[in-house]
C-alpha cells in the first residue's frame, strides 16, 4: 500500500474559498524577501539606482550576466560615459541582471547560508496558516493558529535548493519543517505565508 499523501488530510483545502500556497512556495517567498531587502534600495528608475547597478555589474561575470539579458557592450559604454540613457526596457534588464548577481554572489560567498544558520543558532520561522477569513464559518478548519518554531538544521540545503529552483527539495524541507510540529502538523501543509527573523 503506497504511504499516505501529507497533504490528503486536507483534501480540497481552496474548495470553500481558503487562501494561501505550499510551504515551500512560502519559503521560496521569504528567501526571496531576505535577499532583496539586502540589496541596493535605489529605484532602478532612478539615475542613483543605475549607476549602483551598473557598477555592481562591473566585473568579467556581471557585464556577462548583462550580456545574458540583451545588453551590449555598446550600450553600456554610452550608458557609463553619461552618453545616453537606458529605456525603461533596459533598465528592467539591467535590474534584472543586478539581481541575477545578487543572488549568486550571496549564495557563492557563503553569506545567505551564514544568516540564516545565525552562529549554529538558527532561525525563528513564524508560520501563518491559510486564510479562512472567505471561508464560511461552519466549514472552517478550527484551532489553525499561527506557529513560532526555532529552526537550526535546515538552512544549508534550503539556501543550496533555493539556488538550483528545485521545489521537490524544498517542499521536503517543508514537510520536515512541520513534522516537528504537533499532531496537527498537516494543517500546515499549505499556509498564507511564513517569516523568518533575519
Amino acid at each position: 500500500m503506497a504511504p499516505e499523501d501529507p497533504f490528503a488530510r486536507w483534501g480540497e483545502w481552496q474548495k470553500y474559498g481558503a487562501q494561501g500556497m505550499t510551504g515551500g512556495e512560502a519559503l521560496v517567498a521569504e528567501i526571496n524577501r531576505i535577499v532583496y531587502e539586502r540589496g541596493i534600495s535605489s529605484p532602478v528608475s532612478t539615475r542613483r539606482g543605475i549607476d549602483a547597478r551598473l557598477n555592481y555589474l562591473d566585473s568579467g561575470p556581471g557585464r556577462e550576466a548583462l550580456r545574458q539579458q540583451g545588453i551590449t557592450d555598446r550600450a553600456l559604454k554610452s550608458w557609463r560615459s553619461g552618453k545616453a540613457t537606458p529605456s525603461q526596457a533596459s533598465r528592467e534588464k539591467i535590474d534584472n541582471a543586478y539581481w541575477t548577481r545578487k543572488r549568486e554572489n550571496m549564495v557563492r560567498s557563503g553569506q545567505l547560508k551564514k544568516l540564516l544558520n545565525n552562529n549554529g543558532n538558527g532561525r525563528r520561522m513564524e508560520i501563518y496558516p491559510v486564510d479562512q477569513s472567505a471561508v464560511d464559518e461552519k466549514r472552517q478548519r478550527p484551532n489553525v493558529q499561527q506557529r513560532s518554531i526555532q529552526m537550526r538544521y535546515i538552512w544549508d540545503d534550503l539556501v543550496d535548493a533555493w539556488s538550483a529552483q528545485d521545489m521537490t527539495v524544498i517542499d521536503d524541507i517543508w514537510e520536515d519543517v512541520i513534522s516537528d510540529l504537533d499532531s496537527d502538523w498537516n494543517a500546515y501543509s499549505y499556509v498564507s505565508a511564513v517569516g523568518i527573523g533575519a
